[in-house]
């Protein structure tokens, strides 16, 4: 049995669709024929509205993550503010101990 721990996050499960009935060859070609409508300017489509992947379309969804990413925060980053506020946290217990408690 495992327990709790900040240094080994585990990460998420990653959402994964099989699907039954899927022809890569069939999907490549409408793609293909997508884009060369695209540039010979037939098919009325923005580039924003054709997504093909939804990967990292949650993060750009939330403000939150958004603003992290931008700001160039990944785990390491908060792991260590995680450590450091458990340190301040530690020190402040300590020196209420001492002061309060040990009297």
């Amino acid at each position: 049995m495992r327990l709790f721990s900040f240094y080994s996050m585990r990460k998420p499960r990653q959402f994964e669709h099989k699907p039954i009935y899927w022809n890569p060859r069939k999907e490549a070609l409408e793609d293909r024929i997508r884009k060369v409508k695209r540039e010979m300017g037939v098919l009325d489509e923005r580039p924003e509205d054709y997504k093909p992947s939804i990967k990292g379309s949650f993060i750009e969804g939330t403000t939150h993550l958004k603003k992290s990413r931008m700001k160039g925060d990944d785990i390491r980053n908060r792991v260590y503010k995680n450590m450091r506020l458990i340190l301040v946290l530690t020190i402040l217990a300590i020196v209420f101990w001492f002061l309060f408690i040990k009297q």
